[in-house]
């Protein structure tokens, strides 16, 4: 194939969150054909996942400008800039409407998952004519039908959804885990307990594992529903000896939403509405897969007894379709290995994260991109904004613009008070509680090497 036949091909996007449309608007400002991949029977099915979650980051940081522009032909109404929008809002309000655009409407297929990526005609061990070989993009739907896509360059925005941490210790599923999440013991990582999920948890008895924003949001609903039905107990598990760290910044907080989701959990737990279990490790299911959960605190054996856990641990990235592919990945975060130091959260939180483009998220393998949540690996202090500022370098650099994939044209808001150790589904920016821009994030994990589950 000549290389005037590869620039004709399509750039595939693999998955539909902000993210990864915002990549596909810039591809299209670019002129160049976006192909979007989403597993989902609709757009940002993640984020749908946690739409009852309030972000804390106001509409004005929530949308891309190349986004912007494609929605600006159309009856769109941009919302009011300060408000708050939860996840189902940011569908509805943005995502659907950008799907919609003339630019993007055909361009995405729903209902397909990428199960590998490789070279046409190339394994990995394969060098010669990498760089001028399309890439090799195979689907497969819910059926079971495969399908197999050559395109130009590959972006990927599939995010961590999918993948969460383990409850157990050592980044290892707990024994009986694997059987209690298929129970539904176990549940989402952040289950609608006021309103879709509320019959689990109405009258019973919840242990909410986790140290970070997404416990805290999922504490904080159980309260709220433990005051219309008392018999609701809630029970709250985390690794750290002391939750007041999980309590932020409070009215510090340069986030006002943020700071006062701190204050309310410091509230419930000083007048006893919340059973704290700290220092504690969850060690194992029973085999019936639920009912009682055998966890280790100060070194003694102990039994603690639930109708439902709720697994606020934390996420990883699937690597495992990218076997096909040259990565050079961080050793501790897994993050691109340029990208790691600066996102290691034993060292730095959402609010001291540079920007950074297509040089630092590059890999040996041309044309290929980690980009969003998953680009942050086991880090949890990834910020949508920053997602959108990685993928207008990214698609300068795939368009041969390297001028302006160099270009900072990005200048974050002060985030005030922010974790550097958030062992949950949101970390500094996700769902539960997004930072500027948020998406379900990461993970507790430091340069130690020892991934906490708190």
């Amino acid at each position: 194939m000549t290389d005037f036949a590869l620039a004709d091909l399509p750039v595939a996007v693999i998955g539909s969150g902000p993210v990864g449309l915002a990549a596909a608007a810039q591809l299209v400002r670019r002129g160049i054909r976006p192909l979007v991949l989403e597993v989902g029977s609709s757009v940002a099915a993640a984020v749908a996942e946690w739409g009852h979650i309030g972000l804390f980051s106001p509409w004005k940081y929530n949308i891309d400008v190349a986004a912007r522009s494609l929605l600006a032909s159309t009856s769109w109404q941009e919302p009011d800039g300060e408000h708050l929008p939860t996840g189902d809002e940011l569908i509805r309000d943005y995502l659907i409407p950008l799907a919609e655009t003339d630019g993007l409407r055909d361009a995405i297929l729903t209902d397909t998952r990428v199960v590998a990526v490789s070279r046409v005609g190339l394994d990995r061990t394969g060098t010669a004519q990498r760089e001028s070989t399309p890439f090799l993009v195979r689907t497969q739907n819910s059926d079971g039908t495969t399908a197999d896509f050559q395109v130009r360059a590959v972006i990927d925005a599939s995010g961590t959804w999918e993948s969460p941490n383990p409850i157990g210790q050592s980044g290892l599923a707990a024994p009986g885990e694997v059987e209690a999440r298929r129970s539904g013991f176990v549940t989402s990582p952040l289950p609608d307990v006021t309103g879709r999920d509320r019959e689990h948890f109405a009258g019973r008895r919840t242990l909410v594992v986790g140290g970070g924003h997404s416990a805290a949001n999922t504490l904080l609903a159980l309260a709220e529903l433990r005051a219309e039905v008392p018999g609701t107990r809630i029970g709250w598990v985390l690794r750290r000896a002391d939750p007041a760290s999980v309590y932020g910044g409070e009215d510090q907080d340069g986030l006002p939403a943020r700071g006062a989701l701190g204050a309310r959990l410091r509230r419930l737990v000083e007048d006893g509405a919340i059973d704290v279990h700290a220092s504690t490790t969850i060690t194992g299911f029973a085999a019936d897969g639920g009912g009682t959960v055998a966890a280790e605190t100060g070194g003694e054996s102990v039994t603690l007894h639930a109708d439902r856990v709720v697994p606020a641990t934390g996420f990883r990235p699937d690597l495992g379709f990218l076997r096909e592919i040259r990565l050079d990945l961080d050793p501790v975060v897994e993050a691109p290995q340029q990208l790691g130091p600066l996102i290691d959260p034993e060292y730095h939180s959402c609010g001291t994260v540079p920007p950074h483009g297509a040089r630092v998220l590059g890999h040996p393998e041309p044309n290929f991109y980690i980009v969003g949540m998953k680009s942050y690996g086991r880090a949890p202090t990834f910020l949508m904004y920053t997602g959108y500022e990685q993928v207008r370098s990214v698609v300068a650099a795939i368009a041969g613009d390297l001028e302006a994939a160099d270009r900072v044209e990005l200048d974050l808001p002060e985030t005030g008070v922010c974790s550097t150790d958030a062992s949950d589904a949101g970390g500094c920016c996700g769902p539960a509680e997004p930072v500027v821009i948020g998406i379900p994030t990461g993970t507790e994990h430091g340069r130690s090497g020892e991934s906490r589950n708190d």
